[in-house]
C-alpha cells in the first residue's frame, strides 16, 4: 500500500522517497505515526496529531509544471497559493481551509527547519520567501492542517508547510532548463510574456560527510498586474483637458462604471538562488547539518498607457478629456514640482536575502533523544526605487524615493527533547524562540534610478519576540486506541516600535503578554481498513509588527493606531475518517472541521467613531464550519492510471463585528464556499506519462461587507475552474523532457490582480 499513492496522508505515503520517512512496522503505525529520519532536517514532530498531506519529488516531476517552489502545493486539498506570475516574490500568499489569501500570518512555511514565512506582517506583501527553495531541490513537502501540534506557534492555525530538500546518499548531478510563455489579453493589453529558468545541482556523500549545492537563475517577464482607473462619476463634464482616445470602459467590483487607462506593474524579474548544505555524522547516532542560502532579485517594473492624444502620442499625466469629461492624471505637472502621487508609474527593486540554518540531532531510538535547531533570515539588501515625476521624465531619471528595508530579519531557536519510557508512551517537549525585526527607511533622492538617498521622508521600525515552552504526550492506550495531549505556553513581547516623518520620530509603548494553548487528539483503529481521528487545539496568533505599529504622525502624536490591538484567538477542531480501499490501492478521507476565531485581525472602517477610522482592527468573531473529502488511488480501472482528488466545503461567516455592522452575516474575505482539485496521471509506459490537473474555486469576496459584487474585474476576487496539462517523456536513464500547458482553458480570473492566462511550459532535464 505504502508505495502506490502519488499524494499521501497519515494513512499512506507516496513512493520510495517517502518510505524512509514513514514508520512501516505495521498497518496501525502507518495510520498514526510519521517518523522522521535524523538525516532529514524538518520541523515535524515525531507524533502527528492531525491530518497530513504531501507530495514527493517523483510525483512532483511527473505531474506538475513546477517552476517555483510553491507550485508543489498546487493540488493539495484546501490549499491555494495566490501566484500571479512566474517568480511572484512579493504577493504569493498561501490560503488554507479557513484563511484566505489576505491572511499570510495564519500559516507557517519551513524549508529544512528554516522559517520562510514572513511574519513581520499579515497580507499580500508579507508572502513566504518561496525563492529560497527551488523545485529541483525538493525531496518532499509535508502539510499539517490546523493548530493541533504543540510544536508550533499560533501562526500554524491554518497549516504548516514543511519542505525537505535533498541530501545525497552517493554522487549526484542534476540540471534543468525551462522555458515558458504566456499570451496575456486584458483591457488594452495584448502581448506575449516569456521567460526561462536554469537550475543545476551537485551532491555527494563520502563516509560521515555529505554535501549538496544548488544554483538557479530565473528570468521572468510577468504580465501587468495593475490597471490605472478613473470612475466615470469623478469626471467633470466639459471640454477641459487634452482630448484622448484609448480608454477602456468597464465596471469596478462594486458595479460602478470606470475607465481603465493604463497597465502597470509589468515586472521583469531576474532571480538568482544559491544554496549549500553540509552534514556530518559525528557519531552513528548524532548528526550535525548546516544550510546557507542566498537569493537575489533584480526587478524592473514598467507601465503602458492606453491613452493617445490627437497626434497619436502616449499620454501619461495631466488633465485629459475622455468622452466629454475631464479627468486628472497625477501629477498635472509632468515634473511633479508639487510632489504629487503618481497614477502611471514604474519602479525598480534590488534584493539580496540570506539564510542560515543549523541543526544538531540525536537519533538513538532509545529512551532519550534531543535536537538543537537555529535559523536566521536576513534582508542584507532590500531596496525599492520609485519616481515622484511622471513618465516620460521618469524613464530617464528624475526625482524619486528609495525605500530601504535592509536590516530587516528574523531568527529562530529551538531546543527539543524526546522521552520514550516504553513502547507505548512518548513525550516531546522543548523551548522555542522567534524574534522579528522590521526596519523601513524611505528617503528622497535626486535620481530615482541611480542616485543615493538624501533626506529622510519617513521611517518605520519595530521588534517582536515569542518565547515558548511546549510538551506533547502520546500514549498508545491499547492496540486500537491512541491519545495525544499537549500544551504550549507563550510569552510575547513587542518593543522598540517607532514611526518617523521627515522631522520627527515618535515611539510606541512596549507590550508584554502571555498565553496558554492546549491541544488534544484521539485516534481509533476500527479495523484494518478504517481509522477514526479527532483533534482539538487552541491557537493564539499575535499581532505582527506591521499590524501593531501602524498609524501616522500628527502634531507629535501617532494617530490612526490601536495601541491595544488584541491577538487572534482560535479554537479549531476536526474529525476524520480514513478508509483504505481496494486492498490498499486507494484511500478515502473525510474530515469535518470547525473554527471559531475571536478578535480576527483585518483592515476595516470603524463606524462607531466620528470621523470614521480605517486601519487594522479586531473583528469580534468569525465562525467556519466545513467538510473536506480527499481520495487517492493507483491503477484506477486500468493499469497505470492514478487519481488524486479533493473537495472542500467551508461556511465561513462573520458572526459579530460591532465596529462594522454591515459585515455581520457576510462571508469571510477570500474564503470560498467550495474548492476542489483533481489530478489524473496515466503512465503509458516506463518512459511516458500524461497528467491532467483541474483546480476549482467558488465565489469569493474581497471586502468584509461583501460589497464587491462584480468579481471578474481588477481588484475583484473571482471564482475559477482551471485545467493544467503535463506530458513527460524519459528519454533514457539520465535525460528527460516535458511539455505542459497551465490554464489550458485560458480562464481569466482575479485575486485583486489577474492570475496567469494560458501558458506553455517546456523543460529538458538531466539526472545522474
Amino acid at each position: 500500500m505504502a508505495t502506490v499513492f502519488p499524494f499521501f496522508s497519515t494513512a499512506a505515503c507516496a513512493t520510495d522517497d517517502k518510505k524512509s520517512a514513514i514508520d512501516q512496522q505495521n498497518r496501525h503505525d502507518q495510520i498514526e505515526r510519521v517518523t522522521i529520519k535524523a538525516d532529514k532536517p524538518t520541523t515535524l514532530p515525531t507524533e502527528i496529531p492531525t491530518t497530513i498531506e504531501g507530495i514527493n519529488a517523483k510525483t512532483l516531476a511527473t505531474t506538475i509544471n513546477a517552476i517555483d517552489a510553491e507550485d508543489a502545493l498546487k493540488y493539495l486539498p484546501s490549499l491555494l497559493v495566490r501566484k500571479r506570475y512566474v517568480g511572484d516574490y512579493n504577493h504569493a500568499v498561501l490560503a488554507t481551509r479557513a484563511s484566505g489569501t489576505g491572511n499570510s500570518a495564519r500559516s507557517m512555511v519551513f524549508a529544512d527547519g528554516i522559517l520562510l514565512s514572513n511574519l513581520l506582517g499579515n497580507g499580500a506583501s508579507f508572502t513566504p520567501r518561496w525563492g529560497l527553495v527551488t523545485p529541483e531541490e525538493i525531496q518532499r513537502v509535508d502539510v499539517l492542517y490546523g493548530p493541533f501540534s504543540a510544536a508550533y506557534s499560533g501562526n500554524s492555525v491554518g497549516a504548516v508547510v514543511d519542505y525537505v530538500t535533498r541530501m545525497p546518499e552517493k554522487f549526484e548531478a542534476h540540471a534543468k532548463l525551462v522555458g515558458f510563455s504566456e499570451n496575456f489579453q486584458e483591457a488594452g493589453t495584448d502581448h506575449r510574456y516569456s521567460g526561462k529558468q536554469l537550475s543545476a545541482s551537485l551532491g555527494n556523500k563520502q563516509g560521515a560527510f555529505s554535501w549538496w549545492a544548488n544554483i538557479n537563475r530565473l528570468d521572468s517577464n510577468g504580465h501587468p498586474i495593475a490597471f490605472v482607473n478613473k470612475l466615470l462619476s469623478t469626471g467633470v463634464p466639459g471640454t477641459a483637458g487634452t482630448p484622448v482616445t484609448g480608454a477602456i470602459p468597464g465596471k469596478n467590483p462594486q458595479g460602478l462604471d470606470w475607465w481603465l487607462i493604463a497597465a502597470t506593474g509589468q515586472y521583469h524579474t531576474i532571480q538568482d538562488h544559491a544554496k549549500i548544505k553540509l552534514a556530518y555524522e559525528i557519531t552513528p547516532m548524532l548528526r550535525a547539518s548546516y544550510t546557507f542560502g542566498v537569493w537575489r532579485n533584480t526587478m524592473n517594473s514598467t507601465a503602458d498607457t492606453y491613452l493617445r492624444d490627437a497626434a497619436g502620442n502616449p499620454v501619461y499625466s495631466g488633465d485629459v478629456n475622455i468622452a466629454g469629461k475631464k479627468y486628472t492624471l497625477s501629477p498635472v505637472d509632468i515634473t511633479n514640482t508639487k510632489n504629487q502621487p503618481i497614477d502611471i508609474s514604474n519602479s525598480k527593486n534590488q534584493l539580496e536575502h540570506v539564510t542560515h540554518g543549523l541543526n544538531v540531532k540525536s537519533n538513538t531510538k532509545g529512551e532519550w533523544d534531543w535536537e538543537l535547531a537555529a535559523s536566521l533570515y536576513d534582508y542584507q539588501r532590500d531596496i525599492a526605487r520609485a519616481p515622484t515625476v511622471a513618465i516620460p521624465v521618469a524613464n530617464t531619471g528624475g526625482a524619486g524615493r528609495i525605500t530601504d528595508g535592509s536590516g530587516t530579519a528574523w531568527n529562530t531557536l529551538a531546543l527539543k527533547g524526546i522521552w520514550r519510557p516504553n513502547s507505548q508512551h512518548m513525550a516531546e517537549f522543548g523551548y522555542q524562540r522567534e524574534a522579528y525585526k522590521l526596519r523601513t527607511l524611505v528617503s528622497d533622492t535626486t535620481d530615482w534610478m541611480n542616485a543615493a538617498a538624501t533626506k529622510r521622508f519617513s521611517a518605520f521600525q519595530g521588534n517582536s519576540e515569542l518565547n515558548s515552552f511546549y510538551i506533547q504526550d502520546a500514549w498508545r492506550i491499547n492496540t486500537d486506541w491512541k491519545s495525544i495531549f499537549g500544551g504550549r505556553f507563550e510569552q510575547w513581547s513587542a518593543h522598540d516600535g517607532a514611526l518617523s516623518n521627515a522631522t520627527s520620530t515618535v515611539p510606541f509603548a512596549k507590550r508584554d503578554e502571555s498565553y496558554f494553548s492546549p491541544k488534544a487528539a484521539l485516534a481509533y483503529r476500527a479495523n484494518d481498513e478504517l481509522s477514526l481521528k479527532a483533534s482539538l487545539g487552541r491557537a493564539i496568533r499575535m499581532p505582527t509588527v506591521s499590524e501593531l505599529y501602524q498609524g501616522t504622525i500628527s502634531t507629535q502624536t501617532i494617530i490612526n493606531n490601536d495601541p491595544n490591538l488584541k491577538p487572534e484567538k482560535s479554537w479549531t477542531s476536526e474529525w476524520s475518517a480514513e478508509h483504505s480501499l481496494d486492498n490498499g490501492k486507494g484511500l478515502l478521507r473525510v474530515t469535518y472541521f470547525h473554527e471559531d476565531t475571536i478578535d480576527a485581525l483585518y483592515s476595516q472602517t470603524n463606524t462607531l467613531v466620528t470621523p470614521t477610522i480605517t486601519n487594522i482592527q479586531n473583528v469580534d468573531k468569525i465562525r467556519t464550519n466545513g467538510l473536506e473529502i480527499a481520495y487517492q488511488a493507483s491503477d484506477v480501472g486500468i493499469l497505470g492510471l492514478d487519481l488524486a482528488s479533493s473537495i472542500t466545503y467551508a461556511n465561513s461567516k462573520i458572526v459579530k463585528n460591532d465596529k462594522f455592522l454591515k459585515s455581520v452575516g457576510k462571508w469571510q474575505p477570500r474564503v470560498p464556499e467550495w474548492r476542489a482539485n483533481l489530478v489524473a496521471s496515466y503512465r503509458h509506459s516506463d518512459q511516458l506519462s500524461t497528467t491532467l490537473g483541474v483546480r476549482y474555486s467558488g465565489r469569493q469576496y474581497g471586502s468584509l461587507d461583501n460589497s464587491d459584487i462584480n468579481e471578474f474585474t481588477y481588484t475583484g476576487v473571482s471564482r475559477f475552474i482551471v485545467a493544467d496539462l503535463r506530458v513527460r517523456y524519459k528519454i533514457d536513464k539520465q535525460w528527460s523532457t516535458a511539455i505542459g500547458v497551465d490554464n489550458l482553458n485560458n480562464k481569466k480570473y482575479w485575486a485583486f490582480h489577474p492570475y496567469t492566462q494560458r501558458s506553455v511550459v517546456a523543460e529538458l532535464k538531466f539526472d545522474y
